[in-house]
């Protein structure tokens, strides 16, 4: 299946084209990569949640180079532009690059290199919190409490007061 298919109907799909891609990237990274520093040999290929979203296919590619928000390109996209999609969390930029045997993908990255995680379970944890982030609504309860400060505002001059006449002892 490349990018350019029909539409996919369900989620099966798209975790079946998240699994596609994952094996072009297991490919590229036994071929092209594993010896590169940036390569991570605590990590693997996964397909992370993988679903459809506003009729397309997105999830999140993690490799031990990379980790990428990723869907199909759009129908007549070309390698190096960029696209745009909405998701609840607010707009995202994706670039679009080709895959082989898949074909146009468009990526928005999260993480490159992966040196920051120990192990794929770390990496894996990521990914799926990156996900739920993006597919939170902006003005979600959840979204609003998240924004807020999580301890109260200190009152600057309260603060210098409080500094300044304690006792030392």
């Amino acid at each position: 299946m490349t990018a350019s298919a029909p539409a996919m109907v369900d989620d099966a799909d798209a975790a079946a084209w998240g699994e596609l891609l994952a094996g072009a990237y297991r490919e590229i990274g036994a071929r092209a990569m594993q010896d590169l520093p940036i390569y991570n040999d605590a990590l693997g290929v996964e397909a992370v949640g993988f679903h459809r979203f506003n009729g397309t296919t997105v999830g999140i590619m993690v490799t031990p180079w990379f980790m990428n928000v990723m869907m199909p390109a759009s129908a007549g996209a070309q390698a190096g532009a960029t696209q745009r999609m909405r998701f609840p969390t607010g707009e995202i930029e994706f670039v679009v690059s080709k895959v082989v045997p898949i074909g146009n993908i468009a990526s928005c990255s999260l993480f490159s290199p992966m040196s920051e995680f120990a192990d794929m379970e770390a990496a894996r944890a990521t990914a799926e919190a990156a996900l739920a982030e993006l597919m939170l609504a902006a003005d979600s309860e959840e979204a609003v409490r998240r924004r807020e400060p999580p301890t109260p505002q200190i009152d600057r001059r309260n603060f210098l007061r409080g500094a300044l006449t304690e006792r030392r002892g």
